[in-house]
């Protein structure tokens, strides 16, 4: 509660509070884990966000349900419905449509992120506003809420980046970047975030990558 306290207090005296985008492709989901995703967005201390929303023509009127729901409930959350199927980089260039804040995050359909993400994020981009991305490390949690593996990540490391996706989750962009390279390219499916992050490296520097040393997702 103390923690959750001196967060908003620090939240209200930012002078500049960037909008973050949360981009979230969606195709079929359990209306259970898709409900836990959305809310965990709603739930951010930080709440200059929006939540960005692209289904993939999901046959699952429930996932469909859900999501025309959420619309309505929360004027922040965007939601597009493709006529169809075109896998996963072709639906997030439909929610990249949608954005229009400064930065860009990047979030699976069926993960979660702590209530404090957004913040933690929100505060590294106004300390180092030259920043182009920005990634934190991240872990995994279970059907019953049992947190494991967690991925503590280095500050940034080329050579590593150029063995894995060292940035992966939760990954930020600067918006202006991921138009520059194109967005996504069609093809690349399963491997999508990673070409997007090699391709927005020709366009940057490492002086611009902040990584955090917090689980954020």
């Amino acid at each position: 509660a103390d923690d959750i306290h001196q967060i908003r207090r620090r939240i209200e005296a930012m002078e500049v509070r960037p909008t973050i985008s949360v981009l979230m492709p969606v195709y079929n989901t359990p209306a259970e884990y898709l409900r836990r995703a959305i809310d965990s967005v709603r739930a951010q201390l930080y709440e200059s966000w929006q939540l960005c929303i692209a289904d993939d023509g999901s046959t699952n009127r429930m996932t469909i349900a859900t999501l025309r729901a959420y619309a309505e409930k929360d004027s922040r959350i965007l939601v597009t419905f493709r006529a169809t199927n075109g896998h996963i980089s072709a639906a997030s260039n439909s929610a990249l449509a949608l954005v229009s804040g400064e930065y860009v995050a990047l979030m699976d359909h069926d993960d979660e992120m702590p209530r404090h993400a957004l913040y933690v994020v929100a505060d590294a981009i106004v300390k180092h506003p030259q920043a182009d991305i920005i990634y934190s490390d991240e872990d995994k949690i279970d059907s019953y809420g049992k947190r494991h593996d967690p991925y503590f990540k280095c500050d940034w490391n080329r050579g590593l980046f150029y063995s894995e996706n060292l940035i992966s989750h939760l990954g930020v962009y600067r918006t202006r970047l991921v138009g520059t390279v194109g967005g996504y390219r069609e093809g690349y499916e399963g491997s999508q975030d990673y070409d997007l992050a090699l391709r927005w490296l020709e366009q940057s520097s490492p002086d611009r990558i902040v990584h955090l040393a917090f689980v954020l997702y």
